[in-house]
């Protein structure tokens, strides 16, 4: 099964996020603290991360950078979403993340964006 982990510091769109991954197929892991992103990576190999750019104490975009510049992790798909940035300025950032989604998302593009992402990774 696909796993899919969802990254945000507000709990109420980990809930919505995890809610609409699982009914849609995907095995969900959550993460509220950015700090622990790498040790969760490690212990459960996500297929694809979903993550907000402001998390409290982190920045998803270093974050990010730190993902797509690593050996071990930098073929791992990672979708931002962001209230509050823009997406041309995220997707241009050294180490980009392979797709941007705004909030409030759409659930059907959402779903869309992460088959693509999936899509791309096992072509």
């Amino acid at each position: 099964m696909t796993r899919i982990l969802a990254v945000d510091d507000d709990k109420d769109i980990l809930d919505i996020l995890q809610f609409i991954l699982e009914d849609s197929g995907y095995e969900v892991d959550t993460l509220s603290d950015g700090r622990l992103l790498f040790d969760k990576i490690s212990e459960n190999e996500p297929d694809l991360i979903l993550m907000d750019i402001m998390l409290g104490t982190s920045d998803g975009r270093d974050l990010c950078r730190t993902i797509k510049s690593q050996d071990k992790t930098h073929n791992i798909p990672v979708i931002m979403i962001s209230a509050s940035h823009n997406i041309a300025d995220v997707l241009k950032q050294d180490c980009a993340p392979d797709d941007f989604l705004a909030k409030p998302f759409d659930i059907n593009v959402l779903l869309q964006k992460i088959q693509r992402q999936l899509t791309n990774e096992a072509a």
